[in-house]
């Protein structure tokens, strides 16, 4: 399988959140105005302004102790996406995917036609688009995929001092991936990469994915009433929308 891929090493993480402030500057998202909640993270959530975020979660370990976990979330860019198979149902074209990097990008089609509704959960499993309020847009990480043609890395990926952030052909980065892996199990035996061949965007974690986020691993109960979701809307049925026998094809990296 060819194309480009993120290898994200949670045990480097800082939390410096200076991948969310480069996505922000290179996208010229504007800030948002928030409140404190008694968290580091800021935004509390992703947003159609904040398509990156660093998350703070505390957890304590068997012994009590208390402990930090980060998770700098973004869009998977997942091999076989269900944002483009379902927004395009809705509205042909709303999302591409590009066949020389895999990136899914979300169109400025991506909205839905009058009289449907859908939450971020029905589109992803891992709960990452958002829609503008005012315009109706959706929209996600893209791969910076107008710096990812030019020849240059991703901003978020630019900007990561400490080396958790990494990018390139998707061979190199599962290869670097698995190194890590074996290197990080030698301390840490439960370590392990999530959804590594469904996503082009690879965590190396040392915890249980609840100790993240609830939406670092992807689950089937979310696929599954996401299909049927989309399915109900759309008259057709559940076969017909696993299988794409609703007029539009998968690019396939």
């Amino acid at each position: 399988m060819k194309g480009k891929s993120f290898f994200v090493d949670l045990t480097l993480c800082t939390a410096c959140r200076g991948c969310q402030v480069a996505c922000k500057q290179w996208k010229k998202l504007p800030a948002e105005k928030t409140r404190n909640v008694g968290s580091h993270q800021n935004p509390q959530d992703l947003s159609s302004k904040t398509i990156r975020l660093v998350r703070f979660n505390e957890a304590r370990n068997d012994k009590g102790k208390l402990n930090w976990f980060f998770f700098p979330e973004q869009c998977r860019h997942c091999i076989e996406p269900p944002c483009k198979h379902i927004l395009n149902m809705y509205t042909p074209g709303a999302v591409v995917q590009d066949p020389e990097t895999g990136a899914v990008v979300m169109t400025d089609k991506a909205i839905l036609p009058k009289g449907y509704h859908l939450e971020s959960w029905q589109l992803c499993p891992y709960n990452v688009p958002r829609m503008d309020e005012e315009t109706g847009l959706w929209s996600k990480c893209d791969m910076c995929i107008d710096r990812v043609q030019a020849g240059m890395l991703p901003a978020c990926v630019q900007s990561c001092p400490t080396g958790t952030m990494n990018f390139g052909d998707r061979a190199d980065m599962l290869a670097l991936a698995k190194e890590r892996l074996a290197e990080v199990q030698k301390t840490k035996p439960d370590a392990y990469l999530a959804d590594p061949e469904s996503v082009r965007v690879i965590y190396l974690c040392e915890a249980a994915p609840e100790n993240y986020h609830d939406s670092l691993i992807a689950s089937t109960e979310t696929k599954n009433r996401m299909i049927a979701k989309a399915a109900a809307d759309t008259k057709k049925t559940r076969r017909e929308f696993i299988t794409g026998k609703f007029g539009h094809t998968t690019n396939k990296a």
